[in-house]
């Protein structure tokens, strides 16, 4: 489907599709996933990423122990949470500056200050 007019709004967008003209029609589309290219998103300012651009990074602590590699992200509503899956898996939130140090994109690593044993 094609997006017919749409806005921000907060950290989400409100849009009208082509062809969904009633509130039947739009009620029997909630849930359904959204997507769109790369292509099609605006390239990120430095020092921000999107989040598919995190996903099977490896994960390391300060000391260089290797906790595992981004699964996936999720949103708690406090912070984002990575989900690191290695030996088991980690849900280590997403607080720049605090726990993570570092996004080192070429290097494909993300540096965190992050006890192991948690």
């Amino acid at each position: 489907m094609e997006v017919a007019e749409g806005r921000r709004h907060g950290k989400g967008i409100i849009a009208r599709l082509e062809g969904c003209t009633d509130r039947e029609t739009a009620a029997s589309l909630m849930g359904a996933d959204i997507a769109c290219c790369r292509s099609q998103l605006p390239p990120p300012a430095p020092g921000e990423y999107y989040w598919t651009d995190l996903v099977g990074m490896q994960v390391i602590t300060l000391e260089g122990e290797e906790l595992g590699v981004v699964d996936h992200l999720m949103e708690t509503g406090a912070n984002d949470v990575l989900v690191v899956k290695g030996k088991r898996e980690r849900l280590i939130p997403f607080v720049k500056g605090d726990v993570v140090l570092e996004v080192d994109l070429e290097q494909r690593k993300i540096r965190v200050d992050w006890d192991p044993a948690f």
